[in-house]
């Protein structure tokens, strides 16, 4: 009799409950309730941007038959761990299925939203992620996060019982990132000189989830943030702007750095998971959102993630006597079960994995 296979169990904790941010915003204050004060927090005023400081945008039609562009998305995942995709084959169309139905799963009554709330213990549904304590600072948003693939991991509560149409378009939508994702993986194989199919192994199977992200306006946005900076624990972060307001900001060369979104553009982002892989050669990058006293902002983003039964360590391919892994190796559901359990900031869970070189300092 052949044995059942044993499913690793993800475990991504509770966050815990916190107020509607959206239902907040919509009394008629003047400042900042004292729990969304975020003094730690650097200025949100960005100066002497330039065109220079500008995300690299990468044409995917170009990338399957130009080599000059596999290295322009090579270069930029060394030097920037963010791009801009257009041409990217996704149905524009579905995209504006997608934003449109997401501003209405925003903009349902409060007594819907209770039937997609977060449950004790639970950190899907509507609320805020990473709150591990009660004197914790809290984000000026809300967010609705669901693991979307695959489909045995999605909650009974929450992605089967979405409202029509939101839950025929989320499904070609996880469809298509899912698509998007793994050509791109393939692709970065080869200026990475990568063997053949280690990535294709490593995430053809793996796990994905959505964070829909909601930031009302703020009467104090200078002492607010609407995420804090932090890099994903993910391979690749696949992010649709829903409305036309800025508001993501990203850590480069020590400076704070506004991405203008390009219509109907995806912005991708190296996550943890592929600095861990690609031995650093590609880098995961901190980010971050600011918010504003006039406009709302929406997104939404997708995070693919490697097979939960599967190892999280520097591809073999790619060390070497003078090029020594980086990272201690880890199982990937230990690593996830470990990431959820902590507060959300910068870089310090993936630190925790460097391995010290021989100065005793880390890389």
């Amino acid at each position: 009799m052949a044995m059942e296979q044993k499913v690793p169990k993800l475990n991504l904790g509770g966050s815990l409950l916190v107020p509607c941010v959206q239902e907040l915003a919509r009394e008629p204050l003047s400042t900042v309730p004292p729990r969304y004060v975020r003094a730690d927090q650097d200025s949100v005023v960005i100066s002497n941007t330039t065109s220079l400081t500008q995300v690299p945008v990468i044409d995917m039609q170009s990338l399957v038959s130009r080599d000059s562009e596999l290295e322009k998305l090579h270069n930029a995942c060394k030097e920037w761990g963010f791009f801009q995709l257009i041409n990217h084959g996704v149905s524009s169309v579905l995209l504006e299925k997608v934003k449109v139905e997401i501003q209405e799963l925003f903009n349902l009554p409060m007594e819907e939203k209770k039937k997609y709330w977060q449950q004790e213990g639970d950190m899907e549904g509507f609320g805020q992620a990473f709150v591990v304590s009660e004197e914790q600072r809290l984000d000026w948003a809300d967010l609705f996060y669901m693991i979307t693939l695959p489909t045995y991991l999605r909650k009974p509560h929450l992605f089967p019982r979405l409202p029509l149409p939101l839950r025929d378009t989320m499904e070609a939508y996880s469809s298509e990132m899912k698509n998007l994702s793994m050509k791109l993986l393939q692709l970065m194989e080869l200026p990475l000189r990568m063997e053949p199919d280690h990535l294709k192994e490593l995430f053809e199977q793996g796990w994905q989830a959505m964070r829909m992200n909601y930031y009302p306006p703020c009467p104090q946005p200078e002492l607010a943030i609407g995420i804090n900076p932090h890099s994903d624990a993910t391979g690749l972060t696949i992010l649709l702007q829903i409305n036309d307001v800025e508001g993501l900001q990203i850590r480069k060369d020590k400076k704070w750095v506004p991405v203008k979104p390009l219509p109907n553009a995806f912005v991708i982002n190296i996550g943890d998971v592929l600095e861990i892989v690609t031995n650093g050669i590609y880098r995961s990058i901190e980010h971050r959102a600011t918010v504003n006293s006039e406009k709302e902002r929406l997104s939404i983003a997708t995070f693919f993630r490697p097979r939960l039964d599967g190892e999280l360590t520097p591809a073999p391919s790619l060390i070497t006597p003078e090029t020594p892994a980086l990272f201690k190796s880890i199982g990937a559901t230990e690593y996830f079960n470990r990431f959820y359990s902590r507060e959300l900031y910068g870089k310090a869970f993936l630190d925790l994995l460097r391995i010290p070189n021989e100065e005793g300092r880390n890389n």
